[in-house]
């Protein structure tokens, strides 16, 4: 394909695995779901009619490390890759670098995250990066303190996720 791209992301709604799936077949490059999709039968669809390659579940959507590592077991047994989604701020991603370096088909730490302002200074130690990789933290569990002086000072006052999906066609 032209540009080289590293996968075409639901080039269908990710309920229709079937349609992806023609899509899929149809051209050269890895196409990638996953991160509006919940349990492990959605993914496991979308494995059974070949509709992805690549899978990019949302931790806090499919119910954590435990049940995202099942998911991505039944991807292993298809030659899937798993490209964590990101977009929960630095708790969920500390949980994404520690999920993602247990896998053996791990292929990429996708993020909408810069890792600056204010999640640096949520997190008394910031996630680091070193030419263009995660450095994995080595302290207890996932890797993070969080600043509880920092998260007091800014309570969440809305009453919407900032990324709501529209479940209703727009016509």
């Amino acid at each position: 394909e032209p540009y080289e791209p590293l996968w075409f992301e639901e080039p269908t709604p990710p309920e229709m695995p079937e349609e992806m799936a023609k899509v899929a077949r149809a051209i050269s490059i890895p196409v990638a779901t996953g991160e509006r999709l919940v349990t492990k039968y959605e993914f496991a669809r979308v494995l059974e009619t070949g509709a992805a390659s690549i899978l990019q579940m949302a931790l806090g959507r499919v119910g954590g490390i435990m049940e995202a590592k099942k998911i991505a077991a039944m991807a292993e047994t298809h030659y899937a890759q798993i490209a964590p989604h990101l977009y929960a701020g630095p708790v969920e991603g500390a949980a994404n670098i520690h999920f993602a370096a247990s896998l053996p088909n791990f292929l990429i730490l996708e993020s909408i995250e810069t890792w600056d302002g204010f999640h640096s200074k949520i997190l008394k130690k910031p996630i680091r990066w070193e030419a263009g990789r995660v450095l994995l933290p080595t302290e207890p569990g996932l890797g993070i303190e969080l600043d509880e002086k920092v998260a007091l000072a800014h309570p969440y006052e809305g009453t919407k996720l900032h990324l709501e999906m529209n479940d209703r066609p727009i016509a």
